[in-house]
């Protein structure tokens, strides 16, 4: 596989753009909300949606018949058409800078701005970071990077992370289950079509992963309004995460929060209490 990865090929992709403009409607806010064990309410015209709620907005619509084996668009178009089977989010960086509202026309303008190639534990890997703004009609609200990750095939199931020294208690700490339901509900409203997230004979079968994989943004987004409620509901100036290994559907999940002197430490943790995404959040 790595032969065939020419990155001098996919590179020629950085610089390339995109722009989509989409509508905050209540319907999706509720759905959200929901999604995000929030208060459902009834919201109305100018009231402030979920901080993630971007991740649901304009995403790219392709036909059956353009959908790869995975559930993702064949590989091309926006995205550099990496050879690497397995795709993934791996982490980023978010700027708050302006919530979005209900009734807000929103335009994300996408750039890639990387692609590199490394070597991890699993063979070669492909990073594509993509650079976005998120615009309402009061200007700029979100400022974001996005690292996706692509990988090889293994013949073995993927391994966890190795150990490493167990966090520190929580000061605050939320617990609810990975239920299939809670995660085809966010496949729906990003419509994402990754079959890894709701496919179970697929993410076993093929994949080689023991369950259906929590989405990474999910994740990020409950850290994101945990730290927002611990503040006043005050989203982070900034906020930056990596996922650290898989988070599977049918256990018990925590989401963890520790004040530091510049500003707060969060993750997510497995029902061992193993970190399956860390963040840092600064106001």
């Amino acid at each position: 596989m790595t032969d065939k990865l020419d990155i001098d090929h996919l590179r020629q992709w950085i610089g390339r753009s995109t722009e989509a403009t989409d509508i905050v409607t209540a319907q999706l806010v509720m759905g959200l909300r929901a999604t995000l064990f929030q208060d459902v309410g009834e919201p109305k015209a100018g009231d402030a949606a979920p901080f993630t709620v971007h991740w649901c907005l304009a995403q790219p619509v392709f036909p059956m018949s353009m959908l790869g084996p995975d559930g993702h668009p064949t590989r091309g178009g926006f995205l550099p058409p990496v050879p690497l089977p397995r795709r993934m989010w791996a982490g980023g960086e978010i700027e708050f800078l302006e919530p979005l509202r209900v009734g807000d026309e929103s335009t994300r303008t996408s750039r890639i701005a990387d692609v590199q190639v490394k070597t991890g534990s699993t063979g070669t890997l492909c990073l594509v970071s993509v650079e976005h703004t998120v615009t309402s009609p009061r200007g700029i609200a979100i400022r974001e990077r996005q690292d996706i990750v692509y990988r090889e095939v293994t013949s073995s199931a993927p391994a966890s992370a190795k150990a490493s020294p167990p966090p520190p208690k929580a000061q605050h700490r939320e617990t609810h289950v990975s239920d299939p339901v809670l995660l085809f509900r966010y496949s729906a409203l990003t419509f994402n079509g990754h079959r890894i997230h709701y496919d179970r004979d697929y993410v076993t079968k093929v994949e080689g992963y023991p369950g259906l994989i929590f989405h990474g943004p999910l994740q990020a987004a409950l850290i994101i309004e945990m730290a927002a409620k611990l503040r006043g509901g005050k989203a982070p100036q900034k906020f930056s995460y990596r996922g650290v290994q898989p988070l599977f559907e049918g256990s018990e999940f925590s989401i963890n929060a520790n004040e530091t002197d510049a500003g707060m430490e969060l993750w997510t943790a497995n029902a061992q209490g193993q970190p399956t995404m860390k963040g840092t959040a600064v106001w």
